[in-house]
Formats: C-alpha cells, structure tokens, sequence
C-alpha cells in the first residue's frame, strides 16, 4: 500500500494553495480532485465573480502569480476594484495556476477515508487504496447545496438546485421560476432572461438589496480609518472578519455561528441590478407551502406576507436556495470519523491550526467558518489559510514515511493555545506597537500583501 505525509481532498483554491504551499515547503502530500470543480461544472457560463479583482487569487508561497499576473500575460481586462471579474477568466486562471504550481494533481474523486494507526486509509473512486499520516478536507461547497424540503421528491428534470446549473441555452423559450434573492439567484435570473426564457424571482424578502458599487479610492484617512477596504468588502467590521480570524477563533461559539450567519449575507451584485430590474418578474414576499409536478409543469403553491395562497406553474423550477455546511453530509469519511468530531452547531471544532478533534484531520474552506469566521467563505481566506496550515504541516512532519505507518509518532505540537499566544500568532514578527499602529501590524501579518503600487489600502 502506497503512502505519503498528506493527503488533500479537494483541487479548488484552497486545496490548489495549500499544494502550492507544502510543494515550496517539501512536504510529502498527495492531492486529489477535479481542478476547479466547483467554478467550472457547477457555476452558470457568463456569470461574474463579487469579489473584487484583487481578492481574487489562489495563493503560491511567493505571490509570484495572481490574477492580475494572468490577466496581464493573456492580453485580458483586469481592474484591480471595481471590474466584474469574469467566472470564466476565474477558471481559466484557477487551472493555469494548477497545472504550474500543483501539476502532481489525480484527478480522481476519494470514496472513503477511515482510521487507522494513527493516521487514515483512503480508498480512490479508481481502486487504488493508500495510506496518509494528515487528512486535509479542502472540498467547498461541493456536498453542501440546500433543496427546501417541499422540493426534495420533485424530479429533477424539473426542479434543480443552482448548484447544477452550467449552460442555459435549453431554458430558451421556456417559462422559468428562480426561488431565492440572493447572488446565485439573480445571476441566474438576468443570464436566464438574456438567454431567452421568460424568468419569475420567488422570494422570502419584501425587498431585493443589491450590494452598492465599490467606492472610488479615496484619501488616505478615508481608506485607512473611516472605512477601510478589505477582500471580503469595505468597513471595520469586514475589517476584523478578514485580519482577525485568530481572535475571531476565541469568541463565544453563538457569537461566531451568528456572525457567520448574518455577516456578508446573499446578497446580489451591484452589477447585475440593471439587468433584472425591470426585465425580471418578482413575487415577493412569499413562502413555498407546496409543489408538484403534474402533466410536465410544476405547480408551485406560494403564500404571501397576507396570508393569501396562489399556485405558479413553470416549466421549469430553479432553487437558487443556497448551501449549509454539515459535516455529516460528507460521503467519504467514515462512520466512525464522523463519530469522533465535536461540532460547533454542523461544522466541526477546529484548532488554531485548523485540526479538527480527530487528530491529524484538518478541515479549511467553508467548513472552517464556524471557527474561523466568514474570511473562509471566500477564497479570499485561502490567503490566512493556506500559510498558515502548509507552517504547521511542515513543523510536525513525520521524520520518515516508515515512521508514519509502522511506529508511533513523537508528540505533535499540542491543539490548542493560551489566547496571548493566538494574539502573537496574528500579529506573527510584527513589532510591538500600540493602538492604531499595532492593528495596522496585525493586518500587515495576517493577511496577503498586496501587489506593488496599490492605490488602495492592504485589504
């Protein structure tokens, strides 16, 4: 049985940064999924990215390749805020930076991972059995996409999840509903509408909120301290969100579930707002109380803020109803893994260095965010995540791969971590400062650097 130091599940930005990371470091790993996945085959063709060009990025050791980099060598537009980027500008640089940095990639799927010694047996969808020292779960929101349960049963040739939805082109012509209000479900909505189908938006809200354009840059103290501009958004509480995820660590677990819930919701686009105003039909303020298929339309039974019920009839019924993390949902790991997991609400409980409370399994990304914050709903986060995990992995590497399988391992460094020492961690070989100096340290340590001559603040 062959075996390695560590094993990674999962090929999108995290898990391709984290490659990128332990590769430059020496760490023997192994790495294993479909490049991208998620942006190629799981995201509508023509769609745009909220994030900002700059926040952007996979991360290499050295910064020596972002967006801008790739945008620059293929002759395409980038702005570095304030410019939609392209999903597929994204992807094509998402698998460039793949085939440059992690071309060791098998691009085969992980059946199952159980226990054993002190590490795990992993079985690939390809037969092959192996054995790795570390488990690193990098998978998104692959398992996690939600269908209110008055659609569950409907076919799925006529209710789908946005997760599934690629090209639109066979929507043409065709009546379609859109349940949700949130970005996947707008950006559906006006790509739907520009594809020819005739489009109607079901919403819980009794107002569609789109997110407001950026700001131009402004003076120094504007950007600095009145509102600071971060890779998840602008102001000082986006601000600790994305430098502060150590301390965000040491919140109350109710404190941090909520915060994760309610900060930087799903909300659309400011982009996208003149392509459905006025070209898009919105039911709002209604709630699905049923649905059925009956002679190949879906008969969806709403009721309103009223109290009052009315039954829409689509040819087709997308839920753009967003995903919710749960661990339990994950098909590799076993049983007995699972079992093991202290959870924080359906996200398992994680060190400062993302190991969860079976040793030697790490989990980073989306399923990270109840410990870490909302930075780890974005890959932006693979910026705070990948160096830091990669520090870890490198300084507790077993000393050969025989000592991994065969004998008992020397005593890691132990899980968890005075809060004084978590503060150190954040502000890392920043100098010792005060006030405003010292967070302006913190942020300097804790995040990316942005590329040479900026305009704008280091997000």
């Amino acid at each position: 049985m062959k075996a390695c130091d560590v094993a990674i599940i999962g090929a999108g930005p995290y898990g391709l940064s984290i490659a990128a990371h332990l590769k430059a470091a020496g760490v023997d790993f192994r790495i294993f999924g479909k490049p991208m996945d998620l942006w190629v085959n799981h995201m509508p063709k023509g769609m745009h990215l909220k994030s900002e060009g700059f926040a952007s990025c996979l991360y290499d050791p050295g910064r020596t390749f972002t967006l801008e980099i790739f945008c620059k060598e293929k002759g395409l537009p980038y702005g570095r805020i304030g410019s939609p980027v392209p999903l597929a500008v994204f992807s094509a640089y998402g698998l460039e930076f793949q085939r440059r940095f992690v071309p060791e990639l098998e691009q085969e799927l992980v059946e199952r991972v159980h226990s054993e010694g002190s590490g795990f047996r992993i079985t690939l969808s390809g037969g092959e059995v192996l054995y790795a020292q570390r488990v690193v779960v990098a998978v998104g929101l692959t398992h996690y996409a939600h269908l209110p349960k008055e659609l569950a049963s409907l076919p799925k040739e006529f209710v789908t999840h946005s997760y599934q939805q690629t090209t639109l082109e066979h929507f043409t012509g065709k009546n379609v509903g859109i349940l949700g209000a949130g970005a996947s479900a707008i950006d559906l909505a006006a790509l739907l509408h520009g594809a020819g189908a005739t489009v109607q938006v079901i919403t819980r809200s009794s107002k569609t909120r789109f997110h407001d354009p950026p700001r131009p840059p402004g003076s120094f103290f504007v950007n600095r301290f009145r509102r600071p501009f971060t890779g998840i958004g602008p102001g000082w509480k986006l601000w600790m969100c994305a430098n502060l995820p150590l301390i965000f660590r040491l919140m109350p677990e109710r404190f941090r579930i909520d915060k994760v819930r309610r900060v930087l919701g799903p909300a659309p686009c400011w982009f996208t707002k003149e392509q459905v105003v006025g070209k898009v039909k919105f039911q709002l303020d209604s709630t699905v109380v049923g649905a059925e298929v009956k002679e190949k339309t879906v008969n969806l039974q709403i009721k309103d803020g009223s109290g009052r019920s009315t039954i829409l009839q689509f040819d087709h019924l997308i839920a753009a109803t967003g995903y919710r993390t749960d661990v339990l949902r994950l098909p590799f790991l076993d049983a007995g893994l699972l079992s093991k997991l202290v959870l924080v609400e359906t996200s398992p409980a994680l060190s400062a260095n993302f190991e969860s409370t079976v040793p030697n399994l790490f989990f980073v990304g989306v399923t990270a965010a109840n410990t870490f914050g909302p930075l780890l709903r974005f890959a932006f986060g693979a910026g705070f995540a990948a160096p830091r995990l990669s520090a870890y992995l490198r300084r507790t590497a077993s000393r050969t791969l025989q000592q991994a399988i065969g004998q008992p391992n020397a005593p890691a460094e132990p899980n968890t971590t005075e809060p004084i020492t978590l503060l150190q961690a954040s502000i890392q070989n920043a100098p010792v400062t005060t006030d405003v100096a010292m967070e302006s340290s913190i942020v300097a340590a804790s995040i990316p650097r942005p590329e040479a001559g900026s305009a704008l603040p280091a997000p």
